[in-house]
């Protein structure tokens, strides 16, 4: 069975030989890396929209920035490409392995033995905790959390931590929108994803959501390359480069911080009663 593909779309110039990146700030070095691209030219990147922050527009023709595409684009010109062209993918599909026309594939993706077996994953570039959006005005608590309607969406690792940590039965939806909406319309009382994930989706609620509370996994997220992918060694090359010299930190400022709306590290840390 192949993922659902909702879009894709080149972001390069128009026209002529220069490349384009929307709006990064390229730091890396041309030419540094070596690969060999699913499509000529272009860097092929999977993710799953929408996820602000990481990746600013709702549809591929959209974005011009964000942590994650601006990562791609950077990796784009070490590898001497002069585009990234975004696939817009189903999210379980992506992990389940299924997609292979593609390079890499972003999407805060948590590294996990399951999932290794039939993707391989970079090295580590992003840490990451489990987060409790819930509805302003809502009486969720730690406390009370095991007596609510919790929610997830297929193929997170939420529902592994909602079932087998937390010890409920969650409600699963198939897409963050669709989570997001059981609990803005009374469906679910809380939804479980990545605390950066909500706390951006919270910042663009306009009031009408909230983070409680985040339970500490010690998840990682990392790329996903297609099972025995030739290009692995070059990438985890430029991804490494991308931490030793500062320029994922300098994403995160440029790009997480303002989409997050407040730092992760400040949203109260529980634990499982």
């Amino acid at each position: 069975m192949s993922a659902v593909l909702i879009a894709a779309t080149t972001l390069s110039a128009c026209g002529g030989s220069k490349a384009s990146f929307g709006d990064c700030k390229i730091t890396s070095k041309k030419g540094s890396i070596s690969i060999k691209p699913a499509k000529s030219g272009t860097l092929t990147v999977e993710t799953t929209l929408p996820a602000q922050g990481w990746w600013n527009g709702k549809t591929p023709s959209s974005i011009t920035s964000g942590y994650e595409y601006c990562m791609a684009a950077n990796l784009a010109n070490m590898a001497g490409l002069k585009s990234v062209t975004v696939k817009n993918v189903n999210f379980a599909q992506l992990t389940a392995g299924h997609t292979t026309s593609f390079d890499l594939a972003l999407a805060e993706i948590s590294i996990t033995p399951e999932r290794a077996k039939v993707v391989d994953f970079s090295k580590p570039y992003f840490d990451s905790n489990v987060g409790v959006l819930v509805k302003t005005g809502s009486d969720v608590t730690e406390q009370n959390i095991k007596t609510k309607r919790d929610a997830a969406y297929s193929g997170t690792t939420s529902v592994d931590f909602l079932k087998d940590t937390l010890q409920v039965t969650p409600k699963v939806y198939p897409n963050s929108q669709a989570l997001y909406q059981s609990v803005l319309s009374g469906q679910a009382d809380a939804a479980f994803l990545d605390t950066a994930i909500v706390l951006a989706e919270a910042k663009a609620s306009d009031g009408k959501l909230k983070v409680v509370g985040q339970y500490s996994t010690g998840e990682k997220y990392g790329a996903i390359y297609p099972k025995g992918s030739a290009n692995e060694t070059a990438l985890d090359k430029g991804i490494q480069t991308l931490i030793s010299d500062g320029t994922l930190n300098t994403l995160s400022k440029t790009y997480l911080g303002p989409a997050f709306g407040g730092d992760p590290n400040n949203v109260p840390m529980w634990t499982v009663q």
